[in-house]
């Protein structure tokens, strides 16, 4: 009877969890690019930020979203791809339009002059919106030819969550190759791994696709080694080396 009793209690709150952990999901992705965004905002300087990471997020939630239509998956990933995008969008045009403003010597770059050279560093935020879409119709094209295969299904979703997971492997060979973590927010870095792991934990828990599992713990990994990075740099400092060093992260903060 005490059990039928607290039925009514327990049902609507495993509910309320389920929401909210999907809603963590769906928001929880953008939350460490909102400093980062203020700070370009305030500073009017984006050279601390790597709009490569961005490069990478679009492309690995473009793929997500491609892999849903031939795999559904759970509704709060597909969401959280969509509002990541936007996200990296957002972040383009404010460092495009920083970056445009700060430079003396003005030459108009453009991604319809395909310039490998000058590839993602273009000087509006439309020719990056038009780099995006061409992927995005191409990649959908393939898609749509090949949705039938099984095998191209599951190796397009295993490279959208591997392209995701490889996103903190150029902040870990930076610090390995200067032997320092000068210039990277330890804070950030303690956000990525949180985030990462709580994600991982859901894909465990939800009963995601292989592919998810895996690589979001390959993620938390290369967390795990950056921040042993920044300790064991932090007890072991090496000599100042004799070039200047950029403190850009490629990792977004």
């Amino acid at each position: 009877m005490e059990a039928e009793g607290l039925g009514w209690l327990l049902v609507p709150l495993h509910q309320l969890v389920s929401w909210v952990a999907a809603g963590a999901m769906v928001f929880g992705g953008v939350v460490p690019y909102i400093p980062q965004y203020r700070d370009i905002r305030r500073t009017q300087n984006a050279d601390g930020f790597s709009t490569h990471v961005c490069l990478v997020l679009l492309v690995a939630n473009i793929l997500r979203i491609l892999f849903w239509f031939g795999r559904h998956f759970e509704s709060p990933l597909l969401w959280q791809s969509i509002v990541m995008i936007l996200t990296m969008l957002l972040m383009l045009k404010l460092c495009t339009e920083v970056r445009v403003a700060n430079e003396l010597n003005i030459k108009r770059r453009s991604f319809a002059d395909f310039d490998p050279h000058h590839f993602w560093h273009w000087s509006s935020f439309a020719d990056y919106v038009q780099c995006v879409l061409a992927f995005t119709g191409v990649a959908g094209y393939i898609t749509y030819l090949s949705i039938d295969s099984a095998l191209f299904v599951e190796t397009l979703g295993f490279l959208a969550v591997l392209t995701e997971a490889m996103l903190g492997v150029p902040q870990l060979y930076r610090n390995y190759c200067h032997r320092s973590t000068e210039g990277m927010s330890l804070k950030m870095v303690l956000m990525w791994t949180s985030g990462d792991t709580f994600k991982t934990a859901y894909f465990l828990l939800n009963g995601a696709p292989l592919q998810f599992s895996v690589c979001g713990l390959l993620q938390v990994m290369v967390d795990l080694v950056i921040l042993g990075q920044a300790y064991a740099f932090a007890h072991h400092p090496q000599k100042p080396a004799a070039h200047a060093v950029h403190p850009a992260s490629t990792k977004a903060l």
